[in-house]
């Protein structure tokens, strides 16, 4: 990939990645939809037996959920690591927190219509310890 669209490629990606943890935090399914590809998976294998959904089953999910934003959780997302297998495909490895829940994910990414979707979630998660209160 010439420099000059590896850095454009980059750029699109942190922007869809901060549109996704902007999705995550505001339970915003019709902002997720944009950014996931209709045909991506979504698959945790943390607790028996494997979660595995369709988008169809994933997105009605999220808008029932309360978001983080309105209990007021503090913003906790982080990209490690972006990489490129091509102008067309991704990898990006996150790191982001929904109530207890700290999430570390695998998306694999592609460029398509102009655009780059996530096609593929696959994550697993910790359960953060209580914070005491002072």
């Amino acid at each position: 990939m010439h420099p000059a669209h590896a850095t454009a490629a980059f750029s699109d990606i942190v922007q869809t990645l901060q549109d996704y943890f902007d999705g995550l935090y505001y339970s915003d399914a019709e902002k997720l939809a944009g950014i996931f590809h209709t045909k991506a998976n979504y698959a945790c294998a943390t607790e028996a037996p494997l979660l595995y959904l369709r988008m169809d089953e994933y997105l009605p999910i999220v808008a029932k959920r309360p978001s983080p934003a309105s209990r007021g959780e503090p913003r906790r997302d982080s990209i490690e690591a972006i990489e490129f297998a091509g102008p067309y495909t991704a990898f990006a490895h996150v790191k982001c927190a929904i109530g207890p829940k700290y999430f570390t994910d695998f998306l694999t990414l592609i460029r398509t219509d102009g655009k780059w979707q996530i096609i593929s979630k696959i994550f697993h998660y910790d359960i953060l310890p209580e914070t005491a209160e002072a």
